[in-house]
């Protein structure tokens, strides 16, 4: 089949089955103030941060523009597009490159990456020119957007429409040769209700010439900018969203697939007030000779300003399933057992009540949350009200032995053996509850036997298997070889935050024949299992095999052309300190300091929000979301949810934090480890460095941890730190609490919050140890916001992570510190920590320590490092996998 294939660092790839996809129009300086600002004051730094808030509200294509007689459009294209494709985070979706001028298109064809959207192209300067343009796109790989415009001006009718998308489709298709699917057209959606009759039927003719292009005009896709059919009404956001919401509701079903809509902007159709409703439908397809009137009237006296959060109970009297999917889609519990019990009273069976009105509902939050018009912690909410009117149901359906409601398919969920973090793998298993998925949750530390043997037991359609750290990893690799010897064939998704589609592709998919599929967020998850376990499921699987197939060799090729250098050339290029003059600071304690019990309260103001509110995929930096156009509203209630937790745990002292350190005489040597040593001088303990070795520049130091540790050559004493802080005894108390009584949303906020406990404490204990317990900082006065950009002097990175990936390092700070047997935090057989709410590393003083990313190492490295480690070349390579070139 051919469809439109986008991509960033991600393919987008729209099919018949895709929801509508969603284009971020803030990165336009007509569609945003703030990003003309920034542009014409040359700020792209904090213009990439407007990019990045697109995307992280899901935006599935950015819309680049800079069409503005004050800026010079094609430069400042090629330094936004250059810019981005340095941010993964934002270069993983497709880019629209958007301007009235052919010149700023190709400058900005000739720097984009992967496969962009040009938009626009037209006939409006004749067909030699528009052969012309077509053609140079054709040839730079892109899908462009062709405006209903010719020489003759824009089609403002049906029939206008018609005629210039039926020419434009034949010249691009017959004559350029361009492919059918990467034909996007715009057909100029204009105001309704402006009080000039020629404009009445403006959406409608925009939605039945819609209609026309899908069936007449194969593989061609529709779009537009839906804001401006609301143009009449700027003032009045109650009567635009409804606008917007029932344009796009016409729309959609007519065949539009692509557009630009502010999802704050947009009211649910099913929750618009029937009056307005009426309205707005008679406006939008133009049923009544007075429907402008009408609606004019409707806002005048109506007249919004922006939304406030109030409640409304208006809705309770509505029909019973307005009701129930009203409580569903808002979260609200507080009626939910009323309502189903009225629902039973009528049922045939108290199980219909599930499978009818609670699903109805419940199909609702899928289709909003899969269209980018709900977010995550919305969808939990809704499951939190779902499962309690379950609950409220079972003892009817257990008394009429009524069996169960059928489900979408089964889904088997676990953290792989050795790794204790679950928040993602619940939220997952949340969202797909949510739409119908039954649920078989293994928990954490699961063995592979236990997974494929339960797998096996209850039958199930597919396998989710989640991890944090980067051991798990190659457990993974492990479960899928055993599927593959043992001859099974369940799909497996693969998620947690340090999987990748490139480990994915390369590791994972080669040792299983059938789907492997990485799912990088929850809101995805839903397409993925449904594609899966869908009538095209065998198309679906072929294709991902391909472009798994596709990734892996580039992403191969792409390692062969980098240069590395050998780890004795590495070493001679080291980070240079004039130790001979340098000035080491004689720490206030040596030793092992134990903290048994840590007042959370003095932890609130280290508190760093924005990771919290990224668990929840809400993405963006606090305080500045709670603002954010996109997300603000849920972010705010998110975090006001938050509050209620937190104040509980505070008051009722349901978590409790502890903490262990040690400051150490240290020295490094020639081969790169940090030896350690007792007031004797005896050496107790060594950590073992590794070294950077991708080639760099003429003049580059290649790094490693040990250069900022005084060399045993220099003949002085130096120092170096150790610790580990957990805050999560009693979170999984708390959280199994919640759970029992059908809380997921509360459950899930409890631990996100014992994290960010975790790394609030270790600000803090570190704040301590440069000021007061090393004492090398005594000075020191930092905001939160200074300690969260690392401001400070010294570093504390920690194993597992970029500067020092090799997590057998944990196993030395645990012999050092007697961690287990002074705090009960233990590491599990992948070396991850336990209770999770926790965080280990080293402490660094020297004032020329910084934080860096390893890369990867060669195999001269390897070597050189089992040897120090005294341990075989497999084990050191199993290990260290994630980082070998």
């Amino acid at each position: 089949m051919k469809y439109l294939r986008l991509s960033g660092l991600e393919p987008l790839i729209i099919t018949p089955e895709s929801n509508f996809i969603n284009v971020g129009e803030r990165t336009n300086v007509a569609g945003s103030k703030k990003f003309l600002r920034l542009i014409k004051e040359e700020k792209f730094s904090e213009a990439l941060d407007i990019a990045r808030n697109q995307v992280d509200g899901g935006a599935q294509i950015l819309d680049v523009n800079f069409d503005d007689g004050l800026i010079d459009g094609k430069a400042s294209m090629i330094k936004f597009l250059n810019l981005i494709a340095s941010e993964p985070d934002i270069a993983r979706i497709p880019v629209m490159i958007d301007s009235s001028k052919w010149e700023i298109l190709e400058a900005g064809l000739q720097v984009a990456q992967g496969k962009c959207v040009v938009n626009s192209i037209s006939l409006k300067g004749g067909e030699e020119e528009f052969i012309k343009q077509a053609k140079a796109v054709k040839r730079y790989g892109a899908a462009v957007i062709v405006m209903a415009f010719d020489e003759e001006g824009q089609a403002d009718n049906y029939d206008r429409r018609l005629e210039i998308s039926k020419r434009s489709y034949d010249i691009l298709v017959n004559q350029v040769g361009f492919p059918a699917e990467d034909i996007i057209f715009d057909l100029n959606i204009f105001p309704v209700a402006t009080g000039m009759d020629e404009h009445r039927r403006n959406a409608i003719d925009f939605i039945e010439a819609t209609r026309w292009v899908r069936q007449n005009l194969p593989y061609a896709s529709v779009s537009g900018g839906v804001s401006n059919v609301s143009f009449s009404f700027r003032g009045n956001d109650t009567v635009r969203e409804a606008m917007h919401s029932v344009f796009l509701y016409h729309a959609i079903q007519a065949g539009m697939n692509i557009g630009i809509v502010n999802p704050a902007m947009l009211e649910v159709y099913d929750e618009i007030n029937k009056e307005l409703l009426e309205l707005v439908e008679d406006v939008i397809l133009d049923k009544r000779e007075d429907a402008t009137e009408r609606l004019l009237d409707y806002s005048e006296k109506n007249k919004s300003v922006k939304k406030e959060i109030v409640e409304e109970l208006e809705w309770r009297t509505r029909p019973l399933q307005e009701r129930i999917t009203h409580s569903l889609v808002k979260g609200i519990d507080r009626f939910i057992e009323e309502d189903v019990e009225e629902a039973r009273q009528i049922a045939e069976k108290p199980l219909h009540v599930i499978e009818i009105n609670l699903m109805t509902g419940m199909g609702v939050v899928g289709d909003l949350f899969g269209s980018g018009k709900m977010f995550l912690p919305q969808v939990v909410k809704s499951a939190r009200v779902m499962k309690k009117a379950v609950a409220y149901l079972q003892p009817f359906i257990e008394a009429q032995k009524d069996g169960s409601r059928p489900a979408n398919g089964k889904i088997l969920m676990a953290t792989v053996k050795g790794d204790v973090h679950d928040i993602g793998k619940n939220i997952v298993s949340v969202v797909l509850g949510c739409n119908n998925y039954e649920i078989v949750d293994l928990g954490v530390m699961v063995p592979a036997e236990k997974i494929i043997q339960a797998a096996i037991d209850h039958k199930v359609d597919v396998i989710g298997l989640s991890g944090l750290i980067t051991p798990s990893l190659d457990e993974m690799v492990y479960i899928a070889s055993e599927l593959e010897r043992q001859n099974l064939n369940f799909p497996l998704l693969i998620g947690g935050a340090t999987t990748s589609k490139a480990h994915t592709a390369v590791k994972i998919d080669l040792k299983y024949k059938n789907a492997v599929v990485h799912v990088n967020d929850a809101s995805r998850a839903v397409n993925v299992v449904s594609s899966l376990l869908g009538d095209r499921n065998k198309e679906y699987v072929s294709e991902l095999k391909d472009e798994y197939s596709d990734f892996r060799e580039k992403f191969l090729n792409r390692q062969v052309d980098k240069d590395y250098v050998s780890i004795e050339e590495a070493r001679k290029s080291h980070f240079s300190i004039d130790w001979e003059n340098e000035e080491i600071f004689t720490p206030n304690n040596l030793g092992v300091t134990v903290l048994e019990d840590q007042d959370l309260n003095e932890l609130l103001p280290f508190i760093d929000w924005s990771p919290f509110f990224r668990s929840w995929d809400l993405h963006g930096k606090y305080p500045g979301i709670l603002e954010d156009e996109v997300v603000g509203v849920q972010a705010k209630e998110l975090f006001k949810d938050a509050q209620v937790i937190l104040k509980r745990i505070l008051d009722e002292k349901l978590l409790k934090a502890k903490a262990i350190f040690g400051i150490f005489k240290a020295n490094s040597n020639e081969t790169d480890d940090i030896l350690i040593f007792n007031e004797n001088n005896e050496e107790q303990a060594r950590f073992l460095t590794l070294r950077q070795q991708a080639q760099r520049s003429k003049g580059k130091e290649y790094l490693a941890l040990s250069d900022f540790i005084a060399p045993q050559s220099s003949g002085k004493t130096d120092y170096v730190g150790a610790f580990c802080v957990c805050t999560g005894f009693g979170t999984d108390e708390l959280s199994d609490e919640y759970e029992k009584a059908n809380d997921d949303y509360n459950a899930i906020m409890v631990k996100a919050l014992a994290d960010r406990f975790a790394e609030a404490y270790a600000e803090f204990l570190h704040k301590k140890v440069r000021t007061e317990y090393w004492g090398y900082a005594n000075q020191e006065s930092l905001s939160n916001e200074d300690l969260i950009a690392e401001k400070y002097k010294g570093v504390r990175p920690a194993p597992g992570y970029p500067a020092c990936p090799d997590h057998l390092e944990k196993k030395t700070i645990w012999d050092l510190l007697k961690v287990e047997e002074n705090t009960g935090v233990f590491l599990t057989e992948s070396l991850a920590m336990f209770p999770t709410a926790a965080v280990s590393g080293y402490y660094f003083g020297s004032p020329h320590a910084k934080y860096f990313g390893l890369g990867k190492i060669t195999e001269d490295q390897l070597q050189d490092y089992a040897k120090r480690r005294g341990c075989s070349i497999d084990e050191a390579r199993r290990w260290l996998s994630p980082n070998l070139a």
